[in-house]
């Protein structure tokens, strides 16, 4: 069973909900995670000139610029974390086990992906925070939302943490707010899938300091893969400005345009890597590390797979302001679990499509093949050969692409041709 994946919300405004202190004696307190920011490396920039695609809207997006009030993403990004349970829910674990479930695992997976480029740092409160009412009067569902007009769903249980903690947590240190519930709270998540993000817009709630409260995300029971923790990568990426990848709506089965090419369409079963593309959104690749295609002619370019560090990563071919073509190298690696069939991914790129509406796709070098990983069920298996190899072709648009080979270092060498627009014959 495919799983299902909650929709980034945009939170809204307003208040509710008494408070209940959070639950002392226990006194077991997870360890910080705090790598050195002597370990981070610079070049990267986030997208800029012709192959960056204009942002139109004001929530996540493929769009080169992310609007304010969404997180940074690149250098160092500080994270609290909470741990709640619930009267009827009490938890049975103590906070270190739930939190050595993500950390440092999250922040270590952000490291390799941008190569160095974000340092992710959590510190966890050290007590699990008691919410004041059985989990079901909180009205928990997907696609509930931060409504402040409710005396139930997000808000209320935001407000009670913010609450609980008072003045003890400085909220203006904090670029993101992680919320992990106790596992057994809710359905598992193979019934039901709850975890969420609200970003970038304010929730209306502020900390006893004065800090606007905003870009926090939820994390309901446990998924299932080598890396579960990757549902906080997910939905912290929302934070940083990135959107569901899948296709579908609150009342259908989403459907999978990108596969287990990227944790934003897939973050289920085996690890998997962003997009280099999103890599460079976020800023993790330096301009010598995108080839931008804007001329008719032909190209010969070189790709280093995104799961090895240096070298180029991306080929973007922009067809308007708003949707372009792009070309990536991918092979299995430290966060790349599920490669099968190495080679070219080429994926179409839309800014003008919102979060949810399948705003990147990729091509299918074996259109109509059951794909190469076929027995794991957290894996949609069609994409999973969807790289084109030696001799294969792909061409759409004004675009033609072909896979000449790899040298001996493992880079892919493509040729892209472009043909000038019709109107341009004379």
């Amino acid at each position: 069973m495919r799983p299902l994946v909650i929709l980034v919300a945009a939170a809204t405004v307003g208040a509710l909900t008494a408070p209940l202190p959070a639950r002392a004696g226990d006194a077991d307190r997870p360890s910080v995670v705090r790598p050195s920011a002597a370990g981070l490396r610079g070049g990267g920039r986030p997208p800029g000139g012709p192959c960056a695609l204009r942002t139109v809207t004001s929530h996540v997006s493929e769009g080169a610029r992310t609007p304010r009030g969404y997180a940074r993403s690149s250098g160092v990004v500080r994270a609290v974390t909470f741990l709640i349970d619930f009267p009827d829910a009490p938890a049975r674990m103590t906070p270190r086990k739930r939190y050595a479930e993500f950390f440092p695992a999250v922040a270590d997976y952000y490291r390799v992906s941008s190569y160095g480029r974000l340092d992710y740092r959590s510190t966890p409160w050290p007590r699990w925070i008691r919410m004041s009412r059985p989990y079901r009067s909180y009205g928990i569902t997907r696609g509930a939302s931060f409504d402040p007009n409710r005396g139930d769903g997000y808000y209320a249980i935001t407000k009670e943490i913010v609450a609980a903690v008072g003045g003890r947590v400085d909220f203006r240190r904090y670029d993101l707010i992680n919320v992990l519930a106790a596992p057994n709270a809710g359905p598992p998540a193979v019934q039901d899938v709850r975890s969420v993000t609200f970003a970038g817009a304010a929730t209306g709630l502020t900390s006893r300091n004065g800090a606007p409260i905003r870009n926090v995300s939820f994390i309901w029971s446990r998924q299932t893969g080598d890396s579960p923790y990757r549902v906080l990568n997910h939905e912290n990426a929302h934070s940083f400005g990135l959107p569901d990848l899948y296709r579908g709506d609150q009342n259908r089965t989403p459907r999978t345009p990108v596969g287990h090419w990227d944790p934003m369409d897939e973050d289920w079963g085996p690890s998997n890597d962003f997009l280099a593309w999103h890599k460079w959104k976020l800023g993790w690749l330096a301009p010598s590390q995108v080839h931008c295609v804007t001329r008719p002619g032909r190209r010969l370019l070189t790709l280093s797979p995104t799961s090895v560090p240096g070298g180029p990563k991306l080929a973007v071919i922009p067809l308007s302001a708003t949707r372009a073509i792009t070309l990536e190298a991918r092979a299995p690696g430290r966060l790349d679990h599920a490669v099968c069939r190495p080679g070219v991914l080429v994926t179409t790129v839309a800014s003008d499509l919102p979060s949810g509406a399948a705003p990147v796709r990729a091509s299918d070098a074996t259109p109509g093949s059951r794909g190469c990983l076929t027995t794991d069920p957290n894996v949609s298996p069609a994409l999973t050969d969807a790289p084109y190899r030696a001799g294969q072709r792909c061409s759409t648009a004004d675009v033609t692409v072909d896979v000449l080979g790899q040298d001996r270092a493992g880079n892919w060498r493509v040729q892209v041709t472009r043909r000038p627009p019709a109107d341009d014959y004379a």
